[in-house]
């Protein structure tokens, strides 16, 4: 007898595994920055090296555990709200076929720890794991769905998608240049 919920605990390892491989990288960067710029030794008079190091690994995981999760949140959603208004199926099969896509992002989280030296690295893998999940939770709710809920499901998660990122995009632009204009240069 095959357990269900033996595959439960996977998004948590998945956002963990994202979050520690961008919080090294993060760390190291940050690492970096402060032994140029001459912080780094006024630093050390407070802290141990190992201190400094584990506190920013410990900030920044947190950071990005938080992002991970608030980004796993909204995919539910979406992918709920797919399902609500293109799906035929009224019973909840659909949901229980694509938890198993859980191991889809476990794998690229533990593919993200071998490459915790590029973000560009980290990032590809995220990207290539979030295309692998879509086309799987596509196929895996495509019996329950016509052609055209078929179409309406996939347009949906793009606009989405493409909505939301744009719109973080934007916003962040506007803020960097709302910055820019107030520094007395």
């Amino acid at each position: 007898m095959k357990n269900p919920y033996l595959t439960s605990y996977f998004p948590l390892l998945s956002i963990i595994l994202f979050s520690l491989s961008l919080a090294v990288k993060a760390e190291m960067e940050i690492d970096r920055v402060l032994k140029t710029t001459g912080i780094y030794e006024g630093m050390l008079e407070f802290f141990s090296e190992t201190g400094i190091k584990l506190s920013f690994l410990a900030l920044l995981l947190a950071v990005f555990f938080m992002v991970f999760a608030a980004l796993k949140l909204i995919a539910d959603t979406i992918n709920e709200v797919t399902l609500l208004f293109f799906s035929k199926d009224t019973e909840g099969d659909s949901l229980k076929q694509i938890r198993q896509g859980a191991m889809i992002y476990f794998t690229g989280g533990v593919a993200s720890l071998f490459s915790i030296y590029s973000f560009v690295g980290i990032s590809a893998i995220f990207a290539v794991a979030t295309l692998v999940y879509f086309i799987y939770f596509i196929y895996k709710i495509s019996p329950a769905l016509s052609i055209a809920g078929l179409a309406g499901a996939v347009f949906f998660q793009v606009i989405v998608w493409c909505t939301l990122v744009l719109g973080i995009f934007y916003l962040a632009v506007k803020v960097y240049n709302s910055l820019m204009a107030s520094l007395p240069i």
